[in-house]
């Protein structure tokens, strides 16, 4: 009874926070669909059927020629890929676990780590489904061609890392309006699938209507990335920098408002859910 409790030097308590968002990481993928293999197929298989989808459309309309010029399907994937990793990301981390939930009751787990898995196992389907479905267009079709992997890669990540911004600040007002919350998500999803400029080319847009999408930090990713990927591309209505700040300055403020709720909340809120 008169032990004294060690205090974990700095490499134990890095240790123990990875080990944590691990096995959350495991844990948040195997919630979804109850088995990874099945999640992974289920993110494979939405982005195929939407580009089908959109190929279908464009070749009924005739609206292959406003395409940039190059492997159609690519420019397709581009705005597909981004869409579904941004969108995706903002409803894991909205829908992570907050200082409400009977997970954040153990000592060493916190909303921190309930984020961060929860972005990172969305970012781990996301990417393995985008490579498998490369691989196989690769195999079968034809050898894909991008002008710069590496650029195209920061755009995902840059997609990614808005939709962590965006899902922050939903999870921080989860609590207090959850009703909101959920209305607002469904309708940030539909808009996207406009707003992001996945159906169009930004350079063919006139300055009237760049007004209406250059807010969405998806529609300058989205633009950014054709431009990695395609030799005859380059960006004119969209830039990186607009929704790198914009994204930190949101993350900023979602912590801000996570921590204020997190000191405020009462269990008896998750009965409102």
């Amino acid at each position: 009874m008169f032990n004294r409790r060690g205090t974990a030097g700095p490499i134990a308590k890095t240790s123990q926070i990875l080990s944590l968002i691990y096995l959350n990481i495991a844990r948040s993928v195997r919630k979804r669909h109850g088995n990874a293999f099945y999640a992974l197929l289920i993110a494979m298989s939405q982005a195929v059927i939407m580009v089908m989808v959109f190929y279908v459309l464009f070749s009924v309309l005739g609206l292959r020629g406003s395409a940039i010029r190059g492997d159609f399907l690519l420019y397709i994937m581009t705005g597909v890929f981004m869409f579904f990793t941004h969108i995706g990301t903002v409803s894991a981390v909205s829908g992570a676990d907050g200082p409400g939930s009977p997970a954040l009751q153990h000592l060493s787990m916190n909303t921190a780590i309930s984020i961060t898995s929860e972005a990172l196992a969305t970012l781990y389907i996301q990417v393995i489904s985008m490579v498998f479905v490369l691989y196989i267009y690769h195999a079968i079709w034809g050898p894909i061609e991008i002008l710069n992997p590496l650029g195209a890669l920061s755009m995902l990540l840059l997609s990614w890392f808005s939709g962590v911004a965006v899902g922050v600040i939903l999870l921080a007002i989860k609590p207090w309006a959850p009703r909101f919350v959920a209305l607002f998500k469904t309708l940030y999803v539909r808009a996207n699938m406009i707003a992001s400029g996945k159906m169009f080319v930004a350079n063919t847009l006139p300055g009237w209507m760049v007004s209406m999408f250059d807010w969405n930090p998806l529609f300058h990713t989205i633009d950014q990335t054709r431009g990695f990927v395609f030799i005859n591309y380059f960006p004119h209505n969209s830039n990186i920098t607009y929704p790198l700040y914009l994204s930190l300055a949101l993350l900023m403020i979602g912590l801000m408002a996570e921590f204020y709720t997190r000191k405020h909340v009462s269990l008896s809120w998750d009965a409102r859910r």
